[in-house]
């Protein structure tokens, strides 16, 4: 069984200095190697550029910039260069499927929040200073970040991606060989079908209630929105106003996404634990939301 942990990590000012360098390193390796791939195409030749010859040169580019590209592991640079491939898979095959394409766009480092490392040992380390009682992770570049263990990990770390999320910086592991948890049989089988009045009626006649969330915090979201909105929408240098109305929206954000996520877990919890069989719909709940189109 696969299962992942993520758990916060508490860098020291020069580790933060240094994490927030390393996604934009990588995010200019993405963005370059996009371009390269764009110009590319764009030529007479419309000559077609894979990973493979990509991540051949990534070892002059490294020699050439050893002070930014050079620091970084070498694993978690192949990992951002398969990302972009993957993009342009995914890309390929919505033209083959006639869907709307969506060409792989650039990427602003405001908006490239992860690196991957594809193997635990290979320029990062989980739990780097076992002989001490405070979990640390290794990042080549970076150094041992300490890290707050809420819960034990279990199962063999395969990838650990670090994530920074507004103002924090997350530690996401991969672990396979997890053993599963086995339940007590309750015997009981029910169905579920998922809503909008209600986030989901049981086949036993019971409402679970939809807790809005955004809708509790729409008021005080606007309020923070409104005054992100009388700064400048593109300048080059923000003032430190303007950076703590972005925080301020960017928070309250988060604290929706999270709180949805915890009601989603709790919820599919108390269904597992009470029932064997758990039965649903296959719904577009995408489409659900939508208002129909007007009459001509």
């Amino acid at each position: 069984m696969i299962r992942a942990y993520k758990f916060l990590l508490r860098p020291t000012a020069r580790q933060e200095q240094a994490l927030g360098g390393m996604l934009r390193d990588h995010c200019s390796l993405y963005n370059g190697a996009l371009q390269e791939r764009r110009d590319a195409y764009q030529h007479s030749s419309k000559r077609t550029i894979q990973y493979g010859q990509q991540s051949a040169q990534l070892k002059e580019i490294r020699a050439f910039d050893p002070e930014r590209q050079g620091r970084w592991s070498f694993s978690s640079q192949q990992a951002t260069l398969r990302r972009l491939d993957k993009a342009f898979q995914a890309f390929f095959r919505r033209v083959k499927a006639g869907q709307s394409p969506g060409y792989p766009r650039f990427k602003g480092v405001g908006h490239f929040d992860t690196v991957i490392f594809p193997k635990d040992g290979d320029g990062c380390r989980w739990d780097s200073t076992p002989h001490h009682a405070q979990t640390r992770v290794r990042l080549q570049g970076v150094g041992h970040v300490r890290v707050h263990q809420h819960r034990p990990v279990q199962g063999r770390v395969k990838t650990i991606s670090v994530k920074r999320e507004g103002n924090r910086w997350y530690a996401v592991l991969a672990c396979d060989n997890v053993p599963a948890e086995e339940l007590p049989s309750t015997g009981s089988n029910i169905g579920i079908d998922v809503g909008i009045a209600h986030f989901l009626t049981t086949s036993d006649g019971e409402h679970v209630a939809n807790p809005r969330f955004l809708q509790a915090m729409a008021d005080e979201l606007a309020e923070a929105q409104r005054h992100l909105a009388t700064f400048p929408k593109r300048t080059r240098q923000r003032t430190k106003r303007h950076r703590a109305a972005v925080r301020k929206v960017a928070k309250l954000h988060r604290r929706i996404r999270r709180q949805r996520a915890d009601f989603h877990h709790k919820t599919a919890r108390v269904l597992i634990t009470d029932h064997d069989v758990i039965v649903h719909e296959q719904l577009n709940t995408v489409g659900m939301t939508k208002s129909p189109a007007p009459k001509a």
